[in-house]
């Protein structure tokens, strides 16, 4: 039997601390809400006084202990957005340690380690953890010791478990000691290897329904799916499972050819998801089939692959689907959860769901029927050269909103800040294959933009519903998928990726023109473009450009959005320039190159887009920042940092 994990209880500074203390506005998801819009209808702090924020407390993750007497566990990122709920702060460390916090001092209330983070370290990202959720039983049943709060969390060894929020022990009437062994029964599953959980799980009617991470690139066609089940929140009883690779007599089974349901893998849900409590709908969004680039051995459009799903919580029963990408081989994920919004649309209120996606598109559908609020046709796309593939015909193109990214790769494109930069990249790109959007990959090298990192990424973006607009924070990343021969006797796929991985850069600098990190305001009342920024200073200081007299050029980060009553935070994330090989300029030596972009957490008037606050914290942030009114003070939250330096950082305006 696994072991049950630790329990570190602590003083409670704070007398009734678990009791709701008014005035308080919570933050009840990862997202904010079930619509995951990261929206907060406060204003205390605005616009007006943002810049008389001040640091009220700060939290050391109880990783940096484990780090320091295991250098080897090596955390990832600090990803988790807090919640607030009932006068109490709950987070969710790197390792997947959960901890209770008092919302206004930062004091540690209880901390718990399930000791997944000692089964191993997975793949892909290594040990990530994106959230928790919450769920309480009705104020109406309240038994002894009033009613039942849970924290619901996936683990990086595959479990879920459920633990008892006001104590912080495993719920013993959960699964077995208040675990789910998330891998029972499935084929090609190694646990801790290429098989976790990095998203919080999402709970609609008192069903918790859990995705998986599962490893990216596999050397064979048979890996684990990303079947995605729903359980009893309250026993743990299993209620039903959707095969993300449709078996044999399901719906959607034709759109694999050769029979390849029979060992297609991933297809998975490793994002964070959403729910509608009132239609008692979630909604998933699927990722790239095995392998990522590559689906000789997968002939047909791949059904659920790259689509999202909206199903009945209590049933698993499809309602609808919508497939963005037909037979994937670009890692186009849908990376984020949907947005739940409510718009009005040529005089007409429609309950929409708007999901945004790694090539730089937003869907937008009726959330109950998945018709496209506006029309999305079907356009040619380029045709793969490389023997055995057979990619879709057509790719599906929304006609509105319009694109928040560039797409696809022309010489129009190619830096051009002088003559000089532009007759290098012109040369620099000669080697490669390039084209629009859906250009497949390639022997020779296709450079594909947006790359596997977006566009969007998981950070999302976030609605405010006041006024109907979306903000989109997106990077221009370019890879190169080419496309090689493995050794037979260490893969039975025909191709894998391989060869160059990213494309050159100029002394440091970008072939492709600014910006490379961006936010995109969008009217979903209208489908149209409010305004865009650059997010970053970019590259403008490189001894190329510096005397050039540059705006900012935006610097390609994975940034993490909050919006509020007056305010867009941005939370400034890990991302590079270069990459690929670094090849002179006009003759010259190499330069010092890019100055990194500084760690910043900012503010922007969410009306025009114009910057009016930012903070350096020590390390980086990379999950949104989230905020809550506790005892009537407002407080802005923000995680930061890795490895030995985890922390959250609290502020507000002080007294």
């Amino acid at each position: 039997m696994r072991k049950a994990g630790t329990l570190i209880a602590l003083v409670v500074l704070l007398a009734g601390s678990f009791g709701a203390q008014s005035p308080s506005v919570e933050w009840t998801h990862y997202g904010g809400n079930a619509a995951s819009q990261k929206y907060s209808p406060l204003d205390q702090i605005n616009k007006d006084n943002v810049g008389k924020l001040k640091i009220a407390w700060r939290w050391a993750s109880p990783d940096n202990a484990v780090v320091t007497a295991n250098p080897m566990s090596r955390p990832g990122m600090y990803h988790d957005t807090p919640l607030m709920v009932k006068g109490v702060l709950y987070t969710v460390t790197s390792l997947g340690q959960v901890a209770a916090l008092n919302p206004a001092t930062g004091a540690s209330i209880w901390v718990f380690d399930p000791a997944n983070w000692k089964s191993g370290r997975p793949g892909n990202l290594g040990f990530v953890h994106r959230g928790i959720s919450y769920w309480s039983e009705p104020s109406t049943s309240l038994g002894p010791g009033g009613a039942k709060e849970r924290l619901l969390l996936g683990t990086s060894d595959a479990y879920l478990i459920s633990i008892d929020a006001k104590t912080g022990a495993l719920d013993p009437t959960f699964g077995q000691d208040g675990r789910i062994d998330l891998m029972a029964g499935l084929a090609h599953a190694v646990r801790s290897t290429n098989y976790s959980v990095t998203a919080a799980p999402v709970i609609c009617r008192d069903v918790v329904v859990v995705g998986a991470s599962i490893h990216d690139g596999p050397t064979h066609k048979e890996w684990p799916r990303g079947d995605v089940s729903g359980y009893d929140v309250r026993t743990g009883k299993k209620l039903w499972t959707l095969h993300s690779v449709p078996q044999k007599g399901e719906f959607g089974n034709d759109t694999w050819g050769d029979d390849s349901f029979t060992y297609t893998g991933s297809t998975n849900v490793w994002t964070n998801m959403s729910a509608d409590e009132e239609l008692g709908f979630v909604y998933l969004p699927f990722g790239t089939p095995t392998d990522d680039w590559y689906g000789g051995h997968r002939p047909g459009g791949n059904l659920f692959a790259e689509t999202l799903v909206a199903l009945d919580a209590k049933t698993g029963k499809r309602m609808w689907h919508f497939q963005a990408v037909h037979h994937g081989v670009w890692d186009y994920d849908l990376p984020a959860a949907p947005v739940l919004v409510d718009i009005r649309v040529n005089g007409k209120d429609i309950k929409a769901v708007a999901q945004v996606s790694k090539q730089g598109f937003t869907y937008v559908f009726d959330r109950r029927t998945g018709t496209p609020v506006w029309p999305i046709e079907e356009r040619p796309v380029p045709q793969s050269t490389v023997p055995g593939e057979r990619t879709s015909a057509t790719q599906p193109f929304p006609t509105k909103p319009p694109a928040f990214e560039r797409q696809g790769v022309s010489e129009n494109d190619l830096i051009d800040f002088t003559p000089e930069l532009r007759q290098a990249a012109l040369e620099a790109i000669k080697p490669f294959d390039y084209g629009p959007l859906y250009t497949p990959p390639s022997e020779k090298g296709t450079i594909a933009l947006p790359g596997w990192v977006g566009g969007a990424n998981w950070a999302g973006a976030a609605f405010d519903p006041e006024h109907g607009t979306l903000y989109v924070p997106s990077l221009t990343s370019p890879i190169v998928i080419q496309l090689v021969k493995p050794d037979p006797s260490r893969s039975n796929l025909l191709y894998v990726r391989g060869g160059v991985q990213a494309p050159p850069s100029l002394d440091g600098l970008p072939l492709l023109k600014p910006p490379y990190g961006r936010v995109t305001a969008i009217d979903l009342n209208k489908g149209d473009t409010k305004w865009m920024t650059a997010i970053g200073d970019g590259p403008r200081d490189h001894p190329l450009l510096k005397n050039l007299n540059l705006p900012p050029l935006g610097a390609p980060l994975r940034n993490a959005p909050l919006v509020t009553k007056s305010l867009l935070f941005i939370a400034m994330g890990q991302g590079n320039l270069g990459g690929g090989r670094n090849l002179p300029v006009g003759g010259r030596p190499l330069s010092a190159g890019v100055t990194p972009e500084p760690v910043k957490l900012r503010a922007y008037d969410k009306a025009t887009g114009v910057p009016v606050w930012e903070f350096s914290p020590p390390s980086r942030p990379l999950a949104s920042p989230m905020t809550y009114l506790y005892q009537g003070v407002q407080y802005l939250v923000v995680a930061t940092g890795s490895g030995a330096s985890a922390e959250l950082i609290a502020f507000n305006l002080g007294s």
